[in-house]
């Protein structure tokens, strides 16, 4: 399925080497604005996780190309309950960051949501510190709920958290087309 040139399909284990890349690359890497890489040293996650994800029942991990065929994004969703999605691992190439990748990445992912599931919210969990990552969920229609989450310290792989005060802010976004009456 397209969108602005963007080519979607549900990612296989044979993806997860590319996936496992990309997302360290957002995350941990030195380019992009999203990246984590002054809170945390460890792998983001490595290629037998993104595996788990992809065999994760009511789970896909969705594999986005451009016209050429490279990955330039990435990203996990699941459902969570009868009427809420779960978005994470939601990783863009740091060199097309600020392009509107992630923008059409969103938007295929809340219609994904509610034509495969009937989501009617969607939930992510962002570092509470990244306040520019915040802003950007809010700025696409997410509201943070209050509630918070602690960090998984004991799950960092490979290396470590350069903070500890690290926790998650949990977000949400009612899905357009999908509100009662």
């Amino acid at each position: 399925m397209s969108h602005d040139g963007l080519q979607f399909r549900v990612a296989t284990p044979d993806d997860a080497t590319q996936i496992q890349a990309l997302v360290q690359s957002a995350y941990r890497g030195r380019q992009g604005w999203t990246t984590e890489a002054d809170m945390l040293t460890d792998n983001r996650i490595d290629a037998a996780g993104v595996v788990a994800k992809i065999a994760a029942p009511d789970t896909v991990v969705l594999f986005i190309t451009d016209d050429t065929g490279a990955l330039v994004a990435c990203c996990e969703v699941a459902k969570r309950s009868a009427d809420l999605a779960y978005l994470g691992m939601f990783a863009t190439d740091p060199l097309r960051q600020a392009r509107g990748i992630g923008r059409h990445v969103l938007a295929y992912v809340e219609d994904y949501c509610r034509r495969t599931w009937r989501a009617k919210r969607l939930e992510i969990s962002v570092i509470g510190q990244r306040r520019e990552l915040l802003e950007w969920y809010v700025r696409r229609g997410f509201r943070q709920t209050g509630e918070k989450r602690p960090f998984p310290y004991d799950e960092l792989a490979g290396g470590e958290a350069l903070r500890d005060d690290l926790y998650f802010d949990i977000m949400e976004k009612e899905l357009e087309g999908t509100k009662s009456n």
